[in-house]
């Protein structure tokens, strides 16, 4: 009997341990006035947040020993255990972070908008070794990204195969409008201007738009909250090109109050140099502006942004061929039709760009789960493109064109304990002017377009290992332009039997037409993030997207000047439509990670631009590309690992493939690119101030998977006509390039760290030719390059 009350008693005591209940409350405290309702409190198993006046409370907490884990940006962690056998009241006091300026967390703003993509990012350290270089370049760093080029300073990101309209550039939550229609446009953007860069293989960045069918590039500028100002001022020398830049920002940060940024770039190059010659005319000039004024207070911020771009572009002169006798030339020779020597001097062909972009934002914060933003932007973007002219229009662009684009956005985003949820309203209004004054039929005409959208996405955590995610957009579009037809071309694209109803006046030769049409699209995302059982993690999403012709492809009439082809659009083009499988297992061991991302993309009415043959014009005979379209697929796999050898050892590797295939025809898809292959060995020894020493390796083989467009034409020989085969088509050889990079961070003076780099850029001096470079039927890439960069922190 006495042993039965003995057991009794210690299952009553054990009872009593187990099912008490506590409450934990109390005040949070500090010196500095500042908003408390953004403190995140983890007790046990519990989270909370305190409110606007800094009191907490968390109930039903079991007695034995509980974690207190408090947090808030800024302020030291507050991270204890207490043995809980009653509820008790508890303050605590926060106290600044009191870290050395240079050692400042920069906090940079979450826009995922899902949790199926496994995000790539892309470093403020990593974008500051490409200080002197574009945004094209820097992208090379996400494996599946390539590059569309246009000699070596206009550089287009490709992902997984995909380009231009159908992967957008979202600068500091802007939407860059800038042309970005043409092969040889590149994005608008200074590189210096970033902090962070994330890529979104896929349409899933729904907020941003419905139309990435490749994908999203997001761009997201600096972004201090504590209380500090400091700057940075990066010096750059090429020694191809024989020049460099300089750029330098100032930064002042606050929670409360008021807070600013400024940024200016200045860019400087002459002549690049291929291996064995000068590529002549390929200097170029930047001059860069960026700057924001916030204001923050416990509840709403408001910011004003300015941006300020300008590029000055050489054309490789043996890039602009008078005729297609020329272009046959400049491909069987291996040679560039012009070898000068090095100069400064940018001469015609060139581009010149300008673009301006003015934000205003307004955040509204209703608690610390729910925020309302509001943003209205305008961009100015003005191209002016410079063919090889005599007489009065020596000086006179062939292309000059005003892109007027306005903008509003409404999101609002709400959280739970477990889950997201983020919606809002879009519109904009784009207004093209092509100016008459250069005496050439514009190749772009003038239109005004509209834009509508509207958006939900949602995620949820099932378990703390398991989470879904999936969202819907609509967007209306419409476009309106006025452009003069060739009677004889109108005919010839057969656009008289369905599009009569769009011509408004008779000019003799000409027809005056107003062409309309309208798009109303949806496109959605689902998927889910699953961690699995040792370290592993796979990433599922589908998604669908749908996107519209450009005005390049829509109304493209003519000789374009600065690539010296005459490119054709077409009326009947419909919107293309993806639909899109992504997955991506990552596994982490001790030492060692690696990322696997499949994908399969089909896309119905893929628009691409064909070569078709050649046209005679009264400047000769020049090379005709058409848009077409055609159902194509897509299937890729794109690779990268990480291998800590030793604490001063590190090797990654990555590995991008893509298979374009014309489903329609059963060929090839042009522009695809070949399979590429990176490995990056690292030394780095902090004792030593702060060394880094990398090689890397870089593999870009054959493609041997492409469309023979090759064409006959007529050239004058032995005072002859002689019928001869103008390979186009037919890619480059492989080739294998080794780049070397090094760094050592220095205390130069009180409160400035300096960090000098020095790195070589094609060690072997490789003459070489990329298939994805719209110049390489004329020229090699640029040769070996010595850089040196001197970067002061202050």
């Amino acid at each position: 009997m006495s042993k039965k009350i003995h057991v009794f008693f210690w299952l009553i005591l054990f009872g009593n341990n187990i099912y008490s209940q506590n409450t934990i409350s109390g005040k949070i405290t500090c010196q500095e006035p500042i908003s408390f309702s953004g403190i995140h409190i983890h007790i046990g198993q519990k989270i909370s947040s305190s409110d606007a006046a800094g009191n907490y409370s968390v109930n039903n907490l079991p007695n034995g020993a509980t974690k207190f884990f408090i947090s808030h940006l800024g302020y030291q962690s507050i991270d204890t255990v207490i043995d809980l056998k009653s509820s008790l009241k508890i303050d605590f006091k926060l106290k600044l972070n009191t870290t050395k300026l240079h050692e400042v967390v920069i906090q940079q703003k979450n826009n995922n908008s899902t949790k199926s993509v496994a995000e790539q990012q892309i470093k403020l350290a990593t974008i500051e070794k490409y200080s002197n270089q574009t945004l094209g370049d820097v992208l090379k760093e996400v494996a599946g990204i390539s590059s569309l080029k246009t000699g070596n300073t206009v550089v287009k990101p490709i992902i997984n195969g995909l380009y231009g309209s159908r992967v957008p550039v979202i600068n500091n939550n802007v939407k860059l409008e800038d042309q970005q229609w043409g092969t040889e446009h590149a994005p608008n953007f200074d590189v210096n201007a970033a902090s962070k860069i994330t890529v979104i293989k896929g349409a899933s960045g729904l907020q941003y738009g419905g139309d990435a069918i490749g994908g999203l590039v997001i761009i997201e500028p600096l972004s201090v909250k504590k209380d500090t100002l400091f700057g940075k001022t990066i010096l750059n020398y090429d020694s191809n090109g024989k020049g460099g830049s300089v750029s330098s920002s100032i930064h002042k940060g606050n929670d409360l109050g008021w807070s600013w940024n400024a940024l200016t770039t200045l860019k400087y190059m002459g002549d690049k140099q291929a291996a064995d010659y000068v590529l002549s005319n390929t200097g170029n000039r930047e001059a860069n502006f960026s700057g924001n004024i916030k204001y923050s207070a416990k509840k709403y911020n408001a910011t004003a942004f300015y941006s300020y771009y300008k590029s000055i572009i050489g054309i490789l002169s043996a890039s602009h061929t008078g005729n297609v006798n020329d272009l046959y030339q400049s491909i069987n020779n291996k040679l560039p039709s012009v070898i000068n020597d090095f100069t400064y001097n940018i001469k015609n062909p060139k581009q010149d760009v300008e673009h301006q972009i003015t934000k205003f934002n307004f955040n509204y914060y209703f608690n610390e789960s729910a925020f309302v933003s509001f943003q209205y932007a305008f961009q100015f973007n003005k191209r002016l493109e410079y063919d090889v002219r005599r007489g009065d229009y020596k000086n006179t662009a062939a292309l000059d064109l005003d892109l007027k684009t306005h903008s509003l956005n409404i999101d609002f985003k709400k959280s739970g304990h477990d889950w997201n949820f983020k919606s809002g309203l879009s519109a904009a209004m784009q207004n093209n002017y092509a100016n008459p004054a250069t005496g050439i039929r514009p190749l772009i005409p003038n239109y005004d377009k509209i834009d509508f959208g509207a958006y939900g996405i949602a995620s949820y955590n099932f378990t703390d290992s398991f989470s879904v995610d999936g969202g819907l957009r609509y967007d209306f579009s419409k476009i309106d332009a006025t452009k003069y037809y060739q009677k004889s071309r109108w005919d010839e694209r057969g656009f008289n039997e369905k599009f009569s109803k769009f011509i408004v006046g008779d000019f003799g030769t000409q027809w005056l037409t107003k062409p309309s049409f309208t798009f109303h699209n949806i496109s959605a995302s689902a998927g889910f993030h699953k961690k699995l059982e040792n370290s592993w993690d796979i990433f599922t999403n589908l998604s669908f997207a749908s996107r519209n012709p450009n005005p390049s492809e829509f109304f493209s009439d003519g000789l374009h000047h600065s690539t010296g082809v005459i490119e054709l659009g077409d009326l009947n083009l419909d919107k293309e439509q993806s639909t899109k499988l992504s997955i991506t297992l990552q596994k982490k061991f001790n030492q060692f990670s690696f990322e696997i991302n499949p994908y399969i993309n089909h896309i119905q009415d893929y628009i691409f631009l064909k070569p078709v043959g050649f046209e005679t014009t009264i400047r000769g005979a020049f090379p005709v590309w058409e848009y077409q379209q055609t159902n194509a697929r897509l299937l890729g796999i794109d690779v990268q690992t990480h291998w800590d050898i030793t604490n001063h050892w590190q090797h990654s590797f990555s590995l991008a493939y893509v298979n374009g295939k014309d489903s329609s025809k059963n060929e090839p898809l042009i522009d695809m690119p070949p399979l590429n292959l990176n490995n990056k060995i690292r030394f780095s020894k902090k004792e030593w101030n702060q060394l880094i020493l990398e090689l890397k390796s870089e593999i870009v083989l054959q493609q041997n998977q492409y469309p023979d467009n090759n064409f006959y034409t007529n050239i004058i020989k032995d005072n002859e006509f002689e019928s001869v085969l103008v390979n186009i088509s037919t890619p480059p050889p492989a080739y294998h390039l080794l780049h070397f990079y090094s760094e050592m961070k220095f205390n130069t003076f009180k409160n400035t760290n300096t960090t000098v780099a020095f790195s070589i850029q094609n060690i072997f001096n490789v003459s070489y030719r990329d298939y994805l470079n719209r110049q390489r039927f004329f020229a090699d890439e640029i040769g070996r390059s010595f850089q040196i960069q001197l970067k002061f922190n202050y």
